[in-house]
């Protein structure tokens, strides 16, 4: 059988990151014919050590620099939409999802950042994937004895949050010990109040693993934390996270794509969006604001995020706060507002494409000359409907065309 499980990982770097994670998925048995790596970098890293790498490990994979990403838009038909996928920029994780929905026999994806490591305690790519309902792990697990009733039948039930500010915070296990917010969160949002109930676990699309030793964090909270060197002082370990959990229709939450995976599906609502080489220098929001759009379509589906496990240790390398900040800075105000833009957009809709189609009507339309930067909302939009055309033009009819459905609140 192909491999069923696309594993996207941008790098630059620390490429080796890969011999970690394959050793995690053979210590805990899991069958590694089931991964096809694609290494997302740049002409000027090292290629041919990374394909050797993978042929050393003894795993499927591709390497994709930048003259063979334009070989491969070229090849595939669709190199007028190059401009989708910006170079040296961590939102090329985006050409990782062209690649799957090129390849219909991946049914799953998986992001990793070649500055983690797999947490020693968990499966990696098992608990990912039984988190996303997947059969074979969830009777391999059941027969090794690794995991809950509600993972091995995929029934029973799982944490389910809100808050009174309808934002609920991924770190808000032992917040009065280390008073963290996540990388995105907005700042309007904070000093809510965390209600805690359980729901049924079904339907996940998405899994997202969460992280130990340096927090991911915005760099205004890194320097409120006292560290000019980008990583902040504080750190996280297993103990300050509690089980896994979802968060409420209607709520939202940061999603970071250092450590998810997720069905296929969900591609056409997940596209990383165009950050770094855009005329407002803007960068660092690529997979906070994919995570609110593909929320929003999760409720709109009826399907779920989940939240917490597997862990992996996150060994962010050193470099300047201000550099971060500098990015991040003329966004800000914008991502104050933009779940707010899309919130109630798109009921009705049958499909991802049909919802994400109706956020991106929302923000390509819009008027937001009220905030700083508004118009890259504009920019946004327009290269959200350039995805979904571009998803149409890899495999023709995959992309359900938007219903007629209301726009407006529903």
């Amino acid at each position: 059988m192909p491999p069923d499980v696309c594993v996207v990982v941008p790098t630059i770097r620390e490429y080796e990151c890969v011999r970690a994670y394959v050793e995690n998925a053979r210590e805990h048995g899991f069958d590694v014919s089931r991964l096809q790596f694609v290494l997302v970098t740049e002409d000027f890293c090292e290629t041919e050590a990374m394909r050797e790498m993978l042929d050393e490990l003894g795993v499927s994979g591709e390497v994709f620099d930048g003259s063979r990403r334009e070989a491969w838009y070229e090849r595939e038909g669709v190199a007028e939409f190059g401009h989708l996928v910006p170079a040296a920029s961590h939102a090329e994780t985006s050409f990782g999802l062209l690649y799957l929905w090129a390849h219909d026999e991946s049914e799953y994806g998986v992001f990793i950042d070649d500055d983690t490591r797999p947490h020693e305690a968990f499966d990696f790519f098992g608990r990912h994937l039984r988190n996303l309902g997947d059969e074979r792990e969830r009777k391999r697990a059941g027969e090794d004895g690794r995991s809950t009733t509600s993972e091995r039948e995929g029934s029973g039930e799982i944490r389910e949050l809100r808050s009174d500010e309808r934002w609920v915070n991924v770190l808000h296990e032992n917040f009065a010990e280390h008073g963290l917010y996540p990388r995105g969160y907005p700042y309007s949002a904070m000093a809510e109040t965390v209600e805690t109930g359980t729901t049924a676990a079904s339907d996940a699309v998405a899994s997202q693993g969460l992280w130990t030793n340096v927090p991911d964090l915005d760099a205004v909270r890194i320097l409120m934390d006292g560290d000019l060197r980008g990583q902040a002082t504080t750190r996280l370990s297993r103990t300050d996270y509690g089980e896994p959990f979802v968060v409420a229709p209607g709520h939202y939450l940061t999603v970071c794509s250092m450590n998810l995976a997720f069905r296929r599906e969900v591609v056409p609502a997940f596209y990383q969006l165009p950050m770094d080489d855009n005329p407002w220098g803007i960068g660092r929001f690529d997979d906070i604001w994919s995570g609110v759009f593909l929320k929003r379509a999760c409720d709109v589906l009826g399907k779920q995020v989940v939240t917490g496990y597997p862990l992996c240790e996150h060994d962010k390398a050193p470099r300047s706060t201000f550099d971060d900040l500098a990015n991040e800075a003329p966004a800000l105000e914008c991502n104050e507002h933009l779940w707010e833009v899309v919130d109630g957009v798109g009921g009705g809709r049958e499909s991802y494409a049909g919802v994400y189609a109706a956020m991106a009507d929302a923000l390509s339309t819009g008027d937001f000359s009220g905030y700083a930067n508004g118009a890259f909302l504009n920019h946004v939009g327009e290269h959200m409907h350039d995805w979904l055309a571009c998803l149409d033009a890899l495999a023709p009819g995959s992309v359900p065309r938007a219903t007629s459905a209301p726009v407006a609140d529903d």
